[in-house]
């Protein structure tokens, strides 16, 4: 055989060498690629479904409360239960001495309305309501300021709960004990009305849009 065709049969033996080397060197490519994309998914999956319904966990309030019923039944709407004081501050959750003028005995033959008379009217003991809109015990918050003085609708930081027929779901954050109301459904931040969360950054931005400056609260918080 001559030299030439040794030479011949060298580059055809390390064409195929360097086809092989690409060959693998593609399909681990693809691999990586594949595996990347994989993991990104399951991280998503993870991170945005997964663990939300792991760091909350779902309570229902003792009683079952419509609303609706009580609204119409009273004289001056909500504030016939959520009032202000003479001193301006709110009076929040109704008391059981609130309840007791109408509920002294059960009102037609609902189970919640017996419980509530049996287990909290008759033996004079608080109903421990969940609390959606709790802050921190740092976090202070005049009502009177933003309802008498500002004008603005309770809806806007609470939704329409005047329309409902039944206690939501209270949902309680493992971590922290506060309820998600705080935080948002949304765990992007992301919220379609005023009141889909309770964050300083809500706070902030409704002032912003109402004074057209940042206020008092960015001198320290940027």
């Amino acid at each position: 055989m001559s030299t030439k065709e040794n030479a011949k049969d060298e580059n055809t033996e390390n064409g195929s060498a360097d086809q092989d080397n690409k060959g693998r060197g593609d399909s681990s490519s693809g691999f990586i690629i594949l595996f990347f994309i994989v993991g990104l998914v399951a991280s998503l999956v993870v991170g945005w479904i997964v663990f939300p319904k792991l760091l909350y966990s779902r309570k229902k309030q003792p009683i079952d409360f419509n609303h609706v019923i009580h609204v119409e039944a009273v004289d001056e709407g909500c504030e016939s239960c959520h009032f202000f004081r003479e001193d301006g501050t709110f009076s929040g959750i109704p008391k059981l001495e609130q309840c007791t003028d109408c509920h002294e005995e059960a009102q037609g033959e609902d189970p919640n309305e017996i419980k509530f008379v049996e287990e909290y009217v008759a033996k004079e003991k608080e109903v421990p309501w969940l609390i959606y809109s709790r802050q921190p015990d740092c976090v202070f918050f005049s009502h009177v300021a933003h309802v008498k003085m500002a004008k603005m609708d309770c809806a806007t930081c609470h939704g329409p709960v005047g329309e409902s027929e039944h206690s939501k779901v209270y949902e309680k954050n493992r971590v922290t004990g506060y309820s998600r109301d705080i935080w948002g459904k949304n765990i992007s931040g992301f919220k379609k009305n005023t009141y889909d969360r309770m964050k300083m950054d809500d706070c902030a931005q409704c002032h912003e849009k109402e004074t057209g400056d940042k206020g008092s609260c960015f001198q320290c918080h940027k």
